[in-house]
């Protein structure tokens, strides 16, 4: 079963939260608790997935915590710019211990929910610690080549914590693993909406064609909307890391490519 996405999970926007949810963690009413899952069941659709009522706990605990994410820390090496404005800029992603999870769901969309589904029950106590551990931000969704079939290609992973970075809690679900990662150079560029798998190989092409990389096979062009529904995606490898949640209408993203993909 495909789940709710990464996007969805993070939590509702703020004057929702004030509605649904105070500061004191009380239990949930059981009309507020099924508010709140409609509203996320709602989200999902648009996805092509769902959310299984038995996801309420771990969707409560990640509302609750919303506003308490840890921003990873990266260098920048160089920002390129142009009449002012920032093109794309190389960074270091610091090396350190990621919790990673791969899918190949039959849409893009589809693999990113089941992947961030698990990690989300990771996250929400189904650890060797028992205890909610937090969220980093951003969440970054990894694209294998061999686009055309997207199967076993997504990978979905988040930076623990500075808390646990020396003992990573042991994940109860076999398909989590721990990597531990060395410094990563990225070549980044920011936009912002949603991350379709339509609307990301659209920005793919955008970053190359900044970084004067010749444009690849089944690549949409860069003038005029989004490639539609159908068109053929990018034979690709890249990143994409996400900082918000989906009640932001203009949400940041972050298109990241290795030097060594160009």
């Amino acid at each position: 079963m495909a789940l709710i996405s990464l996007e969805d999970l993070e939590g509702l926007d703020e004057e929702q939260l004030d509605d649904d949810i105070t500061e004191d963690p009380q239990p949930m009413a059981e009309e507020e608790e099924d508010r709140l899952l409609t509203h996320w069941q709602a989200v999902a659709s648009n996805h092509q997935v769902l959310v299984p009522p038995e996801m309420m706990g771990p969707i409560m605990e990640m509302t609750r915590n919303s506003q308490q994410r840890e921003l990873l820390q990266f260098s920048s090496i160089c920002c390129h710019e142009k009449m002012g404005e920032v093109q794309f800029e190389e960074r270091l992603i610091p090396p350190g211990q990621w919790a990673c999870v791969s899918a190949g769901e039959k849409l893009f969309e589809q693999s990113v929910s089941v992947s961030f589904m698990k990690l989300m029950r990771y996250i929400c106590r189904e650890n060797s610690t028992g205890r909610f551990l937090g969220l980093t931000v951003p969440v970054v969704t990894e694209v294998s080549a061999d686009g055309l079939s997207m199967q076993e290609v997504v990978r979905t992973s988040f930076f623990l914590p500075s808390e646990f970075q020396s003992a990573p809690p042991l994940p109860s679900d076999p398909d989590i693993t721990i990597v531990q990662r060395e410094p990563i150079r990225v070549l980044s560029r920011t936009f912002f909406g949603t991350t379709t798998w339509q609307t990301l190989t659209y920005q793919v092409g955008i970053l190359r064609g900044l970084l004067g990389a010749p444009p690849l096979p089944g690549s949409p062009p860069l003038l005029g909307a989004p490639p539609l529904l159908g068109s053929p995606p990018l034979l690709e490898n890249f990143m994409v890391a996400s900082y918000e949640n989906p009640s932001v209408p203009e949400r940041r993203n972050e298109i990241w490519i290795l030097p060594r993909d160009l």
